[in-house]
């Protein structure tokens, strides 16, 4: 099997979704994954907070990965929950023009998830502040997602959001999972979920969709690799549906 380079995007911040990733992709030898960093140290809708996400600093990290001949380059973040999909269908569509490589993001490849698994009525799951967590809601709504359960924990500071525990993780997990929605997205690339997402698939019996799970889902099927070759981490991997139309 020839080799696949996947290339990510990386908050500064974020401690988490490097070494979740590593772990995902233990069991495939052919993959290699690779990183480059710009600054983002929370999450807000202030002008300040909402700057980090210039595409211009995103598009700089990404010709550095460029360097390292990859497959395709990830966007591992959340970012187009509360600025719109849009956001994001942009930044793929600029980094394949500066680069020549292919783009996904977390985001895109969540709501591909969705689409392929028939998936319209969810729980979300979210460090973030209130006004963010609207945002989100709202934003989701616009894309045809109704999300009929919701727990936020009111965090701005991005770092801050590694530390969430396993327990606070299961307990919010919980709280959605009473209205039964069809899936729960956990959306964030700084909370350790991955790690729990199959226990908790089982506890539920509920598809749950962590972010970091869903960037290297999309990257590889952008790039033409095997997501269904990962077992251990949600639903999502159990089987290759089509790509949904963006």
């Amino acid at each position: 099997m020839l080799p696949l380079r996947i290339g990510m995007l990386t908050p500064s911040s974020n401690t988490v979704l490097e070494p979740v990733t590593m772990r995902i992709i233990a069991g495939l030898p052919h993959v290699s994954v690779h990183f480059s960093r710009f600054r983002v140290t929370e999450i807000a809708l202030d002008a300040g907070a909402l700057g980090q996400f210039d595409e211009r600093p995103m598009l700089a990290a990404a010709e550095l990965l460029a360097d390292a001949k990859v497959d395709v380059i990830s966007w591992n973040g959340t970012s187009a929950g509360w600025l719109g999909l849009d956001s994001d269908r942009r930044l793929c569509a600029r980094i394949k023009a500066a680069t020549g490589i292919a783009a996904s993001t977390s985001v895109l490849a969540l709501f591909d998830i969705f689409a392929s698994r028939g998936e319209s009525r969810i729980g979300l799951v979210t460090p973030y502040t209130d006004d963010v967590q609207s945002a989100i809601v709202s934003g989701f709504a616009r894309e045809g997602i109704s999300v009929i359960a919701e727990r936020h924990l009111g965090i701005r500071d991005n770092f801050s959001f590694s530390a969430v525990s396993e327990a606070t993780l299961t307990e919010m997990v919980s709280d959605v999972a009473g209205p039964r929605p069809d899936a729960i997205a956990i959306f964030c690339t700084n909370l350790a979920a991955a790690p729990i997402v199959a226990d908790l698939e089982a506890l539920h019996d509920l598809p749950i969709h962590d972010s970091v799970a869903a960037a290297v889902y999309g990257a590889l099927r952008t790039a033409g690799g095997r997501p269904e070759q990962i077992a251990g981490f949600g639903r999502m991997f159990a089987e290759p549906p089509p790509i949904a139309g963006r």
